[in-house]
C-alpha cells in the first residue's frame, strides 16, 4: 500500500500478528548448513560429505540433500535424524584382532 503509514500497514486485515508468528516460526527452525558447515558438524572433509550425499561411501546411505544448481545445502534436523538412523550400537561388537606373526612354528 504506497502512502500507508506504519501503524495501518499493521493493522492491515491481510496478515495477522499470529499467522506472522507462524511464518517466522518455520523460518527460525529451518535451517540450512553448506558442505563445509557439515563436514564440520560431522568432523570429516568436504570432499568427503560431497562423496556421502552422492551416495558413493560404501556401507552409508546418502546423506539427504537440497540442491540448487550445482550447490547442495543439507536441513540441519535432516542430518541429525540420518546421524541416529545409522548410529551403530557398540553392544554385541567384536574387534578383530591381527593373527599373531609366526603363531604356527615351533621352536
Amino acid at each position: 500500500m504506497p502512502g500507508a503509514t506504519v501503524r495501518e500497514l499493521m493493522t492491515s486485515p491481510r496478515i495477522s500478528s499470529e499467522q506472522m508468528a507462524v511464518e517466522t516460526t518455520s523460518f527460525d527452525t529451518f535451517d540450512l548448513l553448506t558442505m563445509a558447515e557439515a563436514a564440520e558438524l560431522l568432523h570429516c572433509s568436504k570432499a568427503h560429505v560431497c562423496k556421502a550425499v552422492c551416495g558413493r561411501v560404501p556401507g552409508c546411505p546418502p546423506i539427504p540433500a537440497i540442491s540448487l544448481g550445482r550447490r547442495k545445502l543439507i536441513r540441519r534436523e535432516t542430518l541429525r535424524l540420518w546421524i541416529e538412523r545409522n548410529e551403530r550400537p557398540l553392544t554385541g561388537a567384536t574387534i578383530r584382532t591381527l593373527p599373531v606373526r609366526d603363531a604356527g612354528k615351533r621352536a
